[in-house]
């Protein structure tokens, strides 16, 4: 008995180590990111923001092809573009954050690779930390913050392993991941122990995840969102012949376009959405088993209930005439609001039957 509480404290110590590593790992990598920033080509932006200000078509590709009588005809094939709305403006997506020179491309490439290995070396302290308990880690809001910020990461890998050009999330991830897990080793810090009898259940295993990987997804959405706005924002006030500062246009014109970043979000939104609807149902099996009954409006529920709510209401306002665009965006900031404050706010401030271990 001696002997299994001293390997599961060892345990913990090498968890609490592993994650303080995975934090200098994403440290290297933040500095990589902002590297491949600052050392991208600008003259690469300067072209990309020439295309956009110039009432020009963009340039045509010469194609050859053979005609009836054995000729040749050159047909113009011009160049794909993304379009931001039905009658708007058509825009070329960025080069993105490394502007398309050797050397941006070198110092993202070695920031994606850092990430790969701090994602690694922190999943190793979320297991590491459950086999010091022998549950899954999510009984309180340390574990919960440490096991998000690796499933966050793991998303971001996996759509760039898929071959998606998500590479200009690498920076804001990076940061907040790194913002995430300081506050998780610094306020939100609890020793590891057994859960109450209530969540000795296989549905914290069913229910916790999802919830994880949902807010996870939620989140890439979410900094699409904010960014789309800050790209609509700049490609409105170039088609109204404004001229944005050097630094604005050295950051937005390596993004991806307004369209694509909202795209982007929506697809991610709407993907995930029927998983965190099925994350509900299963607290609420969960709470019957538990509790006794299903849905008893303990602040947990409520806010997750406004949670979906929110992210039904961003999905309906995409599929209404005249609610597209940064109308839309605003509702699934706000949504997304919801998720966090559903997890810092009731958490912190409220009492509730889901508060279990303090923080």
């Amino acid at each position: 008995m001696i002997l299994a509480a001293e390997t599961n404290e060892s345990l913990a110590q090498m968890s609490n180590m592993l994650v303080y590593s995975s934090m200098a790992v994403y440290t290297l990598a933040f500095l990589a990111h902002i590297a491949e920033w600052v050392l991208g080509s600008r003259s690469k932006v300067g072209r990309t923001a020439a295309a956009l200000t110039s009432p020009a078509a963009a340039p045509a590709v010469t194609v050859q092809v053979k005609t009836a009588g054995g000729g040749t005809a050159v047909l113009d094939k011009p160049k794909v573009v993304t379009r931001s709305g039905a009658g708007a403006r058509d825009v070329p997506d960025g080069p993105g954050a490394a502007g398309g020179s050797v050397k941006g491309d070198l110092y993202g490439r070695i920031a994606v690779s850092l990430t790969a290995l701090a994602f690694l070396i922190e999943a190793a302290g979320v297991i590491t930390r459950a086999m010091s308990v022998q549950r899954a880690p999510w009984g309180n809001m340390y574990e919960f913050s440490t096991t998000f910020s690796t499933v966050v990461v793991g998303a971001y890998l996996g759509f760039l392993v898929a071959k998606k050009n998500v590479r200009w999330i690498g920076l804001p991830l990076v940061t907040t991941v790194l913002l995430d897990l300081g506050v998780a080793t610094t306020w939100l810090y609890t020793d590891s122990d057994q859960l109450v009898p209530a969540l000795h259940s296989y549905w914290l295993w069913i229910h916790v995840s999802t919830a994880i990987f949902c807010g996870a997804v939620f989140y890439l959405g979410a900094v699409a969102t904010l960014l789309y706005l800050f790209r609509d924002s700049y490609e409105n006030k170039l088609a109204t012949g404004g001229d944005p500062g050097s630094f604005a246009r050295s950051v937005m014109e390596r993004l991806p376009s307004a369209a694509s970043l909202d795209k982007f979000s929506y697809r991610v939104n709407a993907a995930v959405f029927p998983l965190w609807t099925f994350t509900i149902i299963a607290g609420a099996i969960w709470a019957g088993d538990a509790w006794g009954r299903y849905w008893g409006w303990d602040a947990k529920e409520v806010w997750s209930f406004i949670t979906w709510v929110g992210y039904a209401a961003y999905l309906h306002a995409r599929a209404t005439a005249g609610w597209k665009g940064r109308k839309a965006a605003y509702i699934a900031l706000i949504a997304f609001g919801c998720f966090l404050f559903n997890y810092y706010g009731v958490n912190i401030f409220v009492s509730s039957k889901h508060s279990y271990a303090g923080v």
